[in-house]
């Protein structure tokens, strides 16, 4: 079976950039492919893609350079300003890298109504000429501008990065599955598959408090548009690689094969154009 891991990070530990890390300190060392590279081949992961984790272009360098190196890296997820006036400029500059597949920014860490801001909407609208996704990375809360956002671009490739973050700790769904199944009525917008381990009890989790949040994302998005992914190495703050892989093999164990490999790995190859 095909099977893509859509969401890694990779870094070079900076104790004043990564401030974001200061509670969690298995994350304080570096994390760089050949950390993960057993740990795929053990889970029988034959790709990933690295996102992110620095809103600095030569963040996105930083992963093309590895991805030259480390060919198991399938796609680049950078970062530049999208709220630049030269927005253009840099994404004609970076499109010789064919290794990027799309951006991101780190939305949760802005203000409510940031995915609303003009200059930032002008420059998600031109990723669709370079044939760019872009990830959306926000918390639960911020799901009811996100709606509106994505209205704003039916056809633009989205992908909602580990479901929202809901709150899994507290055990809150209601409006969180109320805004998630709106935004999955537009075709464009896909939900990946991870970082939920990290909105959950850290080290006191079990299998059954994920359970509601994956039904209410494959009834909303359907096998067709959801993704596998691990947020490795944040997930290590809360569990461990494997086993937020096989727990969603055992959710899906009822699902019919070609289902499976849609989810871990053939809805990434069509999305990131791998």
């Amino acid at each position: 079976m095909t099977c893509i891991d859509t969401h890694v990070h990779f870094w070079k530990y900076d104790r004043k950039r990564d401030a974001w890390m200061d509670d969690m300190k298995i994350l304080q060392q570096d994390y760089i492919p050949q950390s993960i590279e057993p740990v795929l081949r053990r889970n029988d992961v034959e790709g990933c893609v690295a996102v992110q984790a620095d809103q600095a272009e030569v963040e996105t360098r930083f992963l093309c350079e590895l991805a030259k190196t480390h060919p198991f890296i399938k796609g680049v997820v950078g970062w530049i300003d999208l709220c630049a006036d030269n927005v253009e400029e840099r994404l004609q500059h970076f499109s010789e890298h064919t290794i990027i597949k799309g951006y991101r920014h780190i939305v949760q860490s802005e203000p409510n109504d940031f995915l609303l801001r003009k200059d930032f909407q002008r420059g998600v609208k031109m990723l669709k000429a370079f044939n760019y996704t872009y990830d959306i990375l926000i918390y639960h809360y911020q799901l009811r501008p996100t709606l509106e956002f994505v209205s704003r671009l039916p056809d633009q490739p989205l992908v909602i990065d580990h479901c929202a973050k809901p709150d899994i700790k507290r055990k809150e769904i209601d409006n969180w599955s109320r805004l998630m199944r709106e935004i999955a009525q537009n075709p464009n917008v896909y939900c990946k598959l991870s970082g939920l381990f990290t909105e959950a009890n850290w080290k006191a989790w079990s299998a059954g408090d994920f359970y509601p949040y994956l039904d209410v994302v494959f009834d909303a998005f359907g096998t067709d548009r959801l993704m596998y992914g691990s947020d490795w190495p944040v997930i290590l703050v809360s569990g461990m690689y494997v086993q937020w892989k096989s727990l969603l093999e055992k959710y899906m164990e009822n699902y019919e094969p070609e289902e499976r490999e849609k989810v871990f790995g053939l809805n990434a190859l069509r999305f990131y154009n791998l």
